[in-house]
């Protein structure tokens, strides 16, 4: 494996640096989605180019839907004038083969458009979809009336049967293990002859900000939704039949992949703006600002984005991370170079994300030296000087970011498969040595 591992850069210096991060995967999937169900031809502006969301549009291709991709250097702005154009298919196509990949996203919200195709939809992926959590989609599908082979597995791989139309309705889940079941039926729900009402039953939803985050692009698709944050009842979601319409959409900053960019500037006493950060938005990532203020640091809004500067004394922190536990391996990372012990509770739900998150990074950073343990639904980390060593990543590419935020601070940290970080900042490596050559070059 010594070939594929990239030495994570030492920090000399403060970092002082501006940042443009590619655009958010959870809404350039969701984008894709709603326009390849829509009634006339839409756009996915400045959409992130990664390996997740290749394999979104490639689904939708295969199924029909016409997208092209196009490049207009006039429109200026964070990720340049990249757009997609999306050409819904009059009628979604079977027989078809879809590759989920490793993209819970794919995994989740493919199926339940599938059973409006006029065949069958056979979907495969990465060895580890199979050990994913999919039942809660699958077992809805069928309560709602499709027909799905998938061995009694409860998982990939599966073939569903599609019939052309599915009726719909009332079904409960459980959604306790991923909110992304919930956001898979509401997004093609639309589309049934009955619309869908999705009542959750189960343990705590993890992930809330991804269903609203659904519910309001559905809204402004034209859909009626009906959800327990507008004074609805607790965990019911209910969409309306109808047509969605055809619309312009530009996507905000992914701004989870934020989070080792202003963990550097904590770490090293510095100053990182992200450009474009939005003012108002549904992304899960926009709770770093508080998380961060709290470790030490401080942020306010320019005309660039936002500005995140860091004192170079970093404090441990006691946090509910359920709403955005995908920003916990790189706090943690933060965390275990702190000046006091930190608490991270709420995440018993990693352990099945792209790899058990929590396992991973108590391995990691207890190898590099480290006082990390497991606890029931999260992680006590107690700050211990660390060494060098290999950090492996599991194919995550949060795991892979963590990493190089422990590099900042720690010389011979050496990350196994940086290209992992391929999944949602395919120019992460580079990124990273811009930063600090910036910092460098300055000192």
């Amino acid at each position: 494996m010594t070939d594929t591992l990239w030495p994570a850069p030492v920090a000399t210096t403060a970092v002082d640096a501006t940042v443009t991060i590619p655009g958010s995967k959870s809404v350039t999937n969701r984008a894709l989605l709603l326009a390849a169900l829509a009634g006339e031809p839409g756009w996915v502006r400045r959409p992130l180019r990664s390996r997740d969301s290749q394999l979104m549009a490639d689904g939708l291709r295969a199924l029909g839907v016409g997208i092209e991709e196009t490049v207009n250097n006039a429109t200026g702005g964070s990720g340049g004038g990249e757009a997609w154009r999306v050409i819904p298919a009059p009628v979604l196509r079977g027989p078809a083969r879809i590759d989920v990949g490793n993209a819970g996203t794919v995994m989740r919200f493919l199926p339940p458009l599938a059973v409006l195709a006029d065949g069958p939809v056979h979907f495969d992926g990465d060895p580890r979809s199979y050990e994913r959590p999919q039942h809660g989609v699958i077992n809805a599908l069928r309560a709602l009336g499709a027909r799905i082979d998938d061995g009694g597995r409860g998982s990939f791989p599966l073939t569903v049967h599609g019939s052309g139309a599915l009726d719909g309705g009332p079904v409960e889940l459980d959604a306790s293990s991923s909110s992304q079941f919930v956001s898979a039926l509401l997004l093609s729900g639309a589309r049934y002859n009955q619309g869908v009402e999705v009542r959750h039953v189960g343990g705590p939803v993890p992930s809330l900000p991804h269903i609203r985050m659904t519910v309001e692009m559905l809204r402004l698709a034209g859909v009626q939704v009906d959800a327990p944050e507008d004074g609805g009842e607790k965990d019911v979601w209910r969409v309306t039949p109808g047509a969605l319409l055809g619309r312009d959409m530009v996507v905000e900053p992914d701004l989870s992949n934020a989070a080792p960019f202003f963990a550097a500037a904590l770490v090293t006493g510095g100053r990182v703006t992200v450009r474009d950060w939005p003012a108002h938005t549904t992304q899960p990532g926009d709770q770093l600002r508080e998380i961060y203020t709290q470790m030490g640091g401080s942020y306010r809004f320019t005309e660039e984005g936002l500005e995140f500067t860091g004192t170079g004394r970093i404090r441990g922190i006691e946090a509910d991370l359920h709403d955005v536990g995908e920003l916990t391996p790189v706090i943690a990372a933060v965390a275990a170079l702190a000046d006091s012990e930190s608490h991270l509770y709420g995440i018993a739900h990693l352990r099945l994300h792209e790899t058990d998150r929590l396992a991973a990074l108590v391995k990691e950073l207890n190898d590099l030296g480290g006082d990390v343990t497991e606890t029931e639904d999260g992680l006590r980390i107690r700050p211990r000087p660390l060494h060098g060593g290999v950090f492996h990543t599991y194919e995550d590419h949060r795991l892979a970011t963590a990493a190089a935020v422990v590099g900042l601070a720690v010389e011979g940290v050496e990350v196994e498969n940086i290209a992992t970080t391929a999944k949602t900042l395919p120019d992460f490596p580079q990124m990273w040595r811009d930063l600090l050559a910036g910092a460098a070059a300055r000192a």
